[in-house]
């Protein structure tokens, strides 16, 4: 898919009601082919974070530990499908045996998709990929990362806070990076009240990958144990994934 300026188009204000009747379709389709696309990728965690690490740097090694090890519990690994953190956990996914998604958006600089991906779906609007990147999943990982990432993390916060989904587990993981962001939210929100210590508490800060883990399986031990795999109709043309 090629970038283009529908979304910018979308967001400058209304227009006629026939182009707004037109983008709703367009949309509605969007959100079709996703939900088709990802029906059956079984229980997902979502690993947010920054396209702009390459191999060999730390951040990078320890996303694709985290992929090995969200494998190893049984969860598909979900990412945007970009180089940097999302490469690096699709590959530790890859690497075990386990499901790898990813989840694109069709950008200006055209972002291309990581060579370790069992399935791969490229989105025009961002809040289309955003649903998708949180529907199908029962924990959401972030490493460090920019606007994009920042932006994923505090709609799973929301979302979590008023209660639009479970409470599943979110760990943001590289403390010297994110040690600004959790004095902020300890000392500033929490002391001003605009969130409670329950709300900040929904959030584990950690460098240690044993703590990152246990926090996700205790935490989605229920959930996975009552899941029961959908399976695909080939008379609808559904398709599950095969992991490489």
């Amino acid at each position: 898919m090629r970038p283009s300026h529908t979304e910018r188009r979308f967001l400058a204000g209304p227009a006629s009601r026939l182009a707004e009747l037109r983008r709703a379709l367009r949309i509605f389709a969007e959100l079709l082919r996703g939900f088709r696309a990802l029906h059956f990728v079984g229980p997902c965690v979502t690993v947010f974070g920054s396209a702009r690490f390459h191999h060999g740097n730390p951040h990078y090694e320890l996303a694709r530990e985290m992929g090995r090890r969200i494998g190893r519990l049984g969860f598909t690994v979900m990412t945007g499908g970009g180089p940097g953190i999302m490469e690096a956990a699709n590959r530790g996914a890859r690497e075990v045996g386990a499901g790898s998604i990813g989840c694109n958006i069709a950008l200006p600089r055209e972002q291309q998709p990581n060579p370790y991906l069992d399935r791969f779906i490229e989105f025009e609007h961002f809040f289309v990929r955003k649903l998708m990147l949180v529907k199908y999943s029962y924990a959401f990982l972030a490493l460090p990362g920019g606007f994009g990432t920042l932006d994923e993390v505090f709609e799973v916060a929301t979302l979590i806070q008023t209660r639009k989904i479970e409470s599943f587990p979110c760990v943001l993981m590289g403390l010297e990076y994110w040690a600004p962001l959790r004095d902020f939210i300890a000392e500033r929100m929490t002391a001003a009240g605009t969130i409670s210590r329950e709300d900040a508490a929904q959030i584990l800060f950690t460098d240690d990958p044993d703590q990152a883990m246990r926090w996700i399986a205790e935490r989605t031990a229920k959930l996975l144990a009552a899941h029961r795999p959908l399976r695909p109709l080939r008379l609808l043309g559904e398709k599950g994934i095969e992991p490489r």
